[in-house]
């Protein structure tokens, strides 16, 4: 009995993949060299709403942020204008996505990789760009494992790239404070 090989199924597992910052490079400047190679015609990549650097919803991705900035769309924008000036091909700001409209802010691209070695230089630039922002901003908020992956890329990228890590403070230093209502 032939099995089949690949058995994708309606929905994420048919039109997502999930890989980290560098899995995502090589595969994209694999795609290049395959159109520079004419293998296959030009192909765009991009990433939407569902992913790590581009989301700001206090209702989901950023639900944990605890420094308060989970309701504000520092992530998205920043995101949005980084890819625009790394030379994406295609960059959006937009609401909505998966939570309804107004309850998030997306910052999103498309890459159309036609073979060039300029579009090799951008998939390096931007792609980084796009996946570690996220990781920064997390990390920003406390998130441990964000705060190790941060640390650990600053280590990998000496020299070339550094992420901001935060100077974490023990909050039983502060005491009891009552910050909800201005009222000492």
């Amino acid at each position: 009995m032939h099995k089949k090989k690949n058995q994708l199924v309606v929905g994420t597992k048919a039109r997502i993949l999930y890989q980290d910052a560098e899995g995502r490079i090589n595969i994209a400047l694999k795609f290049n060299d395959m159109v520079r190679n004419k293998e296959i015609g030009p192909v765009m990549i991009g990433r939407d709403h569902h992913d790590v650097s581009g989301t700001d919803s206090p209702f989901r991705e950023t639900a944990n942020i605890k420094d308060g900035s989970n309701v504000m769309a520092d992530m998205a924008v920043q995101c949005f204008a980084g890819n625009a000036a790394r030379g994406m091909s295609l960059v959006t700001l937009h609401n909505g996505g998966g939570v309804g409209i107004g309850k998030a802010i997306n910052g999103g691209f498309g890459l159309v990789l036609d073979g060039s070695r300029r579009v090799d230089d951008i998939i390096k630039k931007a792609i980084l760009w796009d996946v570690m922002g996220g990781v920064a901003r997390r990390s920003w908020a406390r998130n441990e494992h964000s705060i190790e992956t941060a640390v650990a890329f600053n280590q990998k990228y000496a020299g070339d790239h550094y992420l901001t890590i935060p100077q974490l403070v023990d909050d039983r230093l502060f005491g009891k404070m009552d910050l909800g209502d201005g009222a000492e």
